[in-house]
């Protein structure tokens, strides 16, 4: 259990709240905690405001025989993906990551309204492999049977995969939309077309989700910390007289160390 704990916590704080709510969730559905119906995406959560069904629409996999290999899959690429683009372009901005996923997740539930789309596990991922293929075009990515290629080409690849294995290619194709629609937005159209950047982050989510720089521990994991520990870095107080910012400091390191020891004592309770 150790192992996996610091599995688990060295995964960067955004994409480690996504995995554990897309691994939960699933699960406690599976062994019928709840009415899988209630979770899915629907017109309801409009017109009759169960304004759950977004959320859960989000995180909630059916998990069957016939299902959960490719929820396997969908697991993988969201920990592969998630994971490196936010320890490359988005390392140690975890507002801006969290932005990112929440313009990609908006734009979808706006498109699952008018087109009937129950699940949005599958579109959101594949939203942000495609982001991280485009910032990372020429990078050499392998596939199955050993097959090699540039980034840039696997999003296409998964489509023309899932089309002929399962049939289907049409949460590829949303999700490759989505990703492209913030790429354009945030990168193409400032870089190339001499626009103004057409999304900012807001000024709130950085007020929860400073940012921070990562350490490497001695196992050679980066330490990512959670999302209370990275707004604590943060210091409201201050103060021009050199002796009270001195003992001032002296008490807020005071407060942290007990609460660091607290934490540390409810983990190892945890994964007893």
């Amino acid at each position: 259990m150790a192992d996996i704990k610091q599995w688990f916590m060295s995964i960067p704080v955004i994409t480690r709240y996504w995995f554990g709510l897309s691994f939960v969730i699933p699960v406690l559905g599976r062994i019928g905690l709840f009415n899988p119906y209630h979770m899915f995406m629907t017109k309801d959560a409009i017109w009759k405001l169960e304004l759950w069904r977004p959320f859960t629409g989000t995180f909630y996999y059916p998990i069957g025989p016939g299902t959960g290999f490719h929820y396997l899959i969908n697991l993988y690429f969201l920990y592969q993906y998630s994971k490196n683009l936010e320890t490359s372009e988005f390392v140690g901005k975890p507002a801006d990551y969290l932005f990112m996923l929440i313009f990609n997740w908006s734009s979808l539930v706006l498109m699952a309204v008018f087109m009937n789309i129950y699940l949005l596990m599958d579109p959101l991922i594949l939203s942000v492999l495609y982001v991280w293929c485009q910032l990372n075009k020429e990078t050499i990515v392998s596939f199955w049977f050993g097959t090699r290629f540039k980034a840039q080409f696997l999003p296409w690849v998964l489509l023309g995969f899932n089309m002929i294995l399962g049939g289907g290619g049409f949460f590829e194709i949303l999700g490759i939309l989505t990703g492209h629609l913030y790429y354009y937005v945030k990168y193409v159209y400032p870089r190339d077309q001499g626009g103004s950047e057409l999304i900012t982050t807001p000024s709130i989510l950085y007020r929860f989700l400073p940012s921070y720089t990562p350490m490497r521990s001695t196992t050679g994991f980066l330490s990512f910390p959670t999302a209370s520990s990275i707004r604590s870095q943060r210091n409201p107080f201050s103060s021009n007289n050199p002796s009270s910012s001195s003992s001032s400091s002296r008490h807020h390191r005071v407060i942290i160390g007990v609460a660091v020891d607290m934490f540390s004592v409810v983990i190892d309770q945890n994964f007893s």
